[in-house]
């Protein structure tokens, strides 16, 4: 019997053929830590006797979730960061570089067929360039710094199959908004996902990455979505399936009819279509995250935005994912476009995504958000409700102050 991709990119990291159901003690690629997790994983790398990094070219640091410091406390963090990067002879992303998985992308770090580990659940990004890429505790990562190793229970796979084609105005977002919904946020806990198909050959990296960076919200363990019609700017040899691998489930979906897909409160799974949920008023608008705040976003707000002006009573909120994502957009006219129409640029970084700084939206208001999560609190306040979409459908409702449907601003 042949191997799924994951597990053939796990028998590439270790000693033996590995199948489903194994446990594979592994060489890591890559480790990455933010400011939420690296000075806990820094100080676990310590408490077990680390004195050196097992290798300095292999692990990666970024200031990216309280960016810049909100306070002196985290302020302290930072710092303590700083430090053991600069004794370590570590790579460390500062304030205002962007966002841990838009960095490690826009910089080559991980490549495909690569075992990557951070301590950030959405590592699983890096599944849109064909790696083995998923998040892990601070612990678990102190003990990879210390050794380069790790263990690994080797998960079954889910193969999705892709067909048809997205109407005008749906994306890569409500396709997996959609997925989500359909396995629910414990579906497909501790397994791998393969997307494949038509529909994937044609997408983006940018579109690539939200797709496999979601796939955590079905509880997941990796996504892994075919590198086929994908160019990267430099050679690889992608992993690939065996014509009989095993796979424990098949899934074969025709997007056609998908319509934009909504997230409602309080959770990812909570899934309508948006003609379900037109028209609910909105106060706050937010777009960014590792999930949609590049430059394919922003150029998908600005279709909706240019020459015209948000509602008066919202507060459109853009936090890049990268530096280099508000360069390109700066210079190809982006930022001008939806600056013009009323929204407030961040600095690159997670923003009000996590709701520790930045954008927390006041009690029983109803905020539009391209990103990932919409747990109760999780930008920082019980008592609001987060809807989750597209840009494009973040971008309709800062227009009209309400739930739009973006394929209706699109068609004008």
């Amino acid at each position: 019997m042949g191997q799924t991709i994951i597990e053939k990119i796990i028998s590439n990291h270790s000693s033996k053929k590995a199948r489903a159901g194994d446990i594979a003690i592994v060489d890591v690629d890559l480790v990455m830590a933010t400011d939420t997790t690296g000075p806990l994983t820094i100080k676990a790398f310590e408490n077990m006797g680390g004195k050196k990094v097992w290798d300095s070219d292999k692990m990666i640091l970024v200031i990216d979730h309280a960016s810049p410091a909100p306070n002196e406390g985290i302020a302290v963090l930072h710092d303590l960061m700083r430090e053991f990067a600069n004794e370590q002879g570590i790579k460390l992303y500062d304030v205002g570089d962007g966002i841990c998985h838009q960095l490690i992308m826009d910089n080559h770090h991980v490549k495909p067929g690569q075992l990557v580990l951070g301590a950030d659940s959405h590592t699983c990004t890096y599944g849109a360039v064909g790696a083995f890429a998923t998040g892990v505790g601070s612990t678990d990562l102190a003990g990879v710094m210390l050794t380069g190793k790790t263990w690994i229970k080797v998960p079954e796979t889910i193969k999705i199959n892709l067909t048809g084609k997205l109407q005008k105005g749906v994306t890569a977002k409500d396709l997996i908004l959609h997925l989500v919904g359909r396995f629910g946020i414990q579906g497909a806990t501790y397994q791998a996902i393969e997307f494949t198909g038509e529909v994937i050959e044609k997408m983006s990296l940018d579109s690539r990455m939200v797709i496999a960076n979601m796939v955590i919200e079905m509880g997941a363990k990796a996504g892994l979505v075919d590198l086929k019609g994908l160019e990267l700017p430099y050679k690889y040899d992608p992993v690939k399936a065996d014509p009989d691998a095993h796979y424990v489930k098949t899934i074969e979906i025709d997007v056609s009819q998908l319509e934009t897909q909504i997230a409602v409160p309080h959770s990812p799974d909570n899934i309508k279509g948006i003609s379900e949920i037109e028209d609910i008023t909105i106060q706050q608008a937010f777009i960014g995250s590792c999930t949609n705040g590049r430059l394919e976003d922003l150029h998908a707000a600005a279709d909706i935005l240019e020459g015209k002006k948000i509602h008066p009573n919202v507060r459109l909120i853009i936090a890049p994912a990268s530096r280099k994502v508000f360069q390109d957009a700066l210079s190809d006219g982006t930022v001008e476009v939806l600056s013009a129409a009323g929204a407030t640029f961040l600095p690159a970084g997670c923003g009000p995504c996590v709701g520790t700084h930045q954008g927390i939206p006041g009690n029983n208001e109803n905020i539009a958000s391209s990103t990932n999560r919409n747990f109760q609190g999780r930008m920082g306040n019980r008592n609001s409700n987060i809807y989750l979409g597209s840009p494009a459908f973040v971008a309709s409702a800062a227009l009209k102050g309400k739930i739009t449907n973006p394929k209706r601003r699109l068609s004008i």
